[in-house]
């Protein structure tokens, strides 16, 4: 979440810019720049949370916060027209939910499992990985999507 709404961040800044939207051929949303002051708002309270949710874990946000997130950077991504770059800065995001669908599809279909435990974060768990070696390595794996976004700036 924090790096996802810090990519999104610098793609409402540059659409809320005249002169950035149109050197970088961005949309140029008028009012955007009041959406990067909401998802620096989404990175503080996220760092926040992590800092009690680091192992071993004091706090857990459960359905209601995870889904409000997503929520919120579905939002964001509408309101400053880059929904494609959100699939890819939140590609993890839709790999885990993907995992599910295709489990719980499999399952009812075939009554045989493509994970060993769905989502896919607890297959690698199942796996023998420790929690702290899924989490970094996701954490590895949304810097470089993240990345790939905003790179997607100047590759149009």
């Amino acid at each position: 979440m924090v790096l996802v709404s810090g990519g999104l961040a610098i793609f409402a800044y540059a659409s809320g810019h005249a002169e950035f939207a149109r050197y970088l051929q961005l949309p140029h949303v008028i009012g955007a720049n009041e959406v990067v002051v909401f998802c620096a708002a989404m990175c503080g309270a996220c760092l926040g949370f992590l800092w009690f949710n680091a192992y071993p874990a004091q706090v857990f946000m459960g359905d209601v916060g995870a889904l409000a997130l997503g929520a919120a950077l579905g939002t964001v991504a509408v309101i400053v027209r880059q929904e494609i770059v959100l699939v890819i800065m939140g590609g993890l995001f839709v790999v885990e939910a993907l995992s599910v669908m295709l489990q719980v599809g499999s399952y009812k279909t075939r009554h045989k499992r493509i994970f060993l435990m769905a989502p896919i974060h607890h297959h690698f768990e199942q796996k023998g990985w420790k929690e702290t070696q899924v989490v970094v390595r996701f954490w590895i794996i949304t810097m470089i999507l993240v990345l790939v976004g905003l790179s997607s700036l100047k590759i149009r």
